[in-house]
């Protein structure tokens, strides 16, 4: 007849405080050391939660000190060379290109280097912005609204432009011809409202916005708010059949209880 064998014991892993690792398995202990041990890896959860916290706080706040400094007007450049030189600056800090007029688009390189010949141009004004996937924000925008004959202004997947960004644009109402705005995910209606001050646009993109509910109404409304412009977008007809599907997802729904 076979020995009866011995009772197993489950045992947490022991947790090594030290060097922040499992460091094995016990095959058996006393309950005191267990409850000892479930004391220490209890503290070590709360101090290790509090180290999380406080590297959260710290990574956001330097990450929006990163922003204020990319968005920070550039002071220095501006009173020494203009507002041209400036806004130039800026943009191709910031991995963009600008285009002074008569002059061909000046762009970084892949790197983010590029040439400081463009402040002998501070004279000529800047005609084009090419803003694309760049990270502008309500802050930045003070070194583009000095821009009084800008007519071109590209700012398609900038992830920070927003409606409040819109809000800020009327400076440039006189000179605003062409305006990007695809892609960008905070821009909803209302800040496309904000734009009836920009008479004298003749192209505008508002294609890929997600923020907006209802793209295809959305067109039709900004097409009377500005009557002398193209607008590029959804077609009208996606509204009215995104309409339809989602009432016939209503309908065949089941009614909660």
């Amino acid at each position: 007849m076979a020995a009866p064998r011995a009772p197993l014991h489950l045992v947490a892993p022991l947790w090594n405080a030290g060097t922040r690792g499992i460091r094995g398995l016990s095959s058996a202990a006393a309950p005191e050391g267990n409850q000892q041990k479930g004391r220490s890896l209890l503290q070590f959860l709360a101090d290790r939660f509090y180290d999380v916290q406080a590297l959260r706080e710290y990574l956001f706040r330097k990450q929006a000190w990163k922003m204020h400094q990319k968005n920070r007007p550039f002071t220095y450049i501006k009173e020494r060379y203009g507002p041209y030189a400036a806004g130039a600056y800026f943009i191709l800090k910031l991995g963009g290109a600008v285009k002074f007029q008569g002059k061909e688009w000046i762009r970084s390189d892949a790197r983010g280097h590029f040439s400081l010949d463009f402040l002998k141009l501070q004279m000529v004004p800047i005609e084009a912005v090419d803003a694309s996937g760049c990270a502008v924000n309500y802050q930045g925008l003070d070194n583009l609204l000095a821009l009084k004959e800008l007519q071109v202004l590209w700012l398609q997947r900038c992830p920070h432009v927003d409606d409040w960004c819109l809000s800020r644009l009327h400076p440039l109402a006189n000179s605003l011809q062409e305006l990007s705005l695809a892609g960008c995910p905070k821009i909803s209606e209302r800040g496309l409202a904000c734009l009836h001050h920009l008479q004298n646009l003749r192209k505008l993109d508002i294609s890929d916005l997600p923020a907006v509910s209802n793209p295809g109404l959305t067109q039709i409304l900004v097409e009377e708010m500005l009557p002398d412009c193209k607008v590029v977008g959804a077609d009208w007809a996606q509204g009215l059949k995104l309409g339809q599907e989602e009432q016939y997802r209503d309908i065949a729904s089941p009614i909660p209880a």
